[in-house]
């Protein structure tokens, strides 16, 4: 049930934050390790990684202006990668941020680095590839920004 509480929690907060530049950005999210993500060696599970990363995209989406342009097109976001390194463990009640950087795209997939820190210590690096995909199949990256770009009145970062 926390995951819900967590994804409002994110898409509230995201509401409110100040809006991301369109292309290569970051999103960074602040979040506290709770009960139910451990697994039974009693650190943050694996999985939860995963789940955590998903919604540091949620922000993302939403904060440059893509949730919108994704609603009004009836496109959805696919993960067709994800690779995660866990280097250490994050324990119960522990604090920790997690960053998402959009660092390029190609004719059809977006890349992603996933960064995961307590305090100065890293703690786990995911890289994923994404696509977005419409009725007609996958959505070029070049026409996803520039449709977003187009919504907001705005510059794509890095193009």
């Amino acid at each position: 049930m926390s995951l819900l509480f967590r994804m409002i929690y994110v898409y509230l907060l995201s509401l409110f934050r100040e809006r991301l530049p369109i292309g290569k950005t970051e999103s960074r999210l602040r979040l506290l390790t709770l009960p139910n993500d451990l697994d039974i060696n009693m650190h943050m599970n694996n999985g939860r990684y995963l789940t955590i990363c998903d919604l540091n995209r949620v922000d993302l989406f939403i904060r440059t202006g893509l949730a919108k342009v994704m609603v009004k097109k009836g496109w959805m976001p696919i993960i067709a990668d994800h690779t995660m390194t866990y280097k250490k463990p994050l324990k119960l009640f522990e604090r920790f941020h997690v960053s998402l950087t959009l660092t390029h795209w190609d004719e059809k997939f977006f890349y992603m680095t996933h960064t995961f820190m307590a305090g100065d210590r890293l703690v786990a690096v995911g890289t994923s590839k994404g696509v977005v995909r419409g009725k007609g199949g996958v959505v070029a990256p070049g026409e996803v920004l520039a449709e977003v770009e187009r919504s907001r009145g705005g510059v794509v970062a890095g193009v």
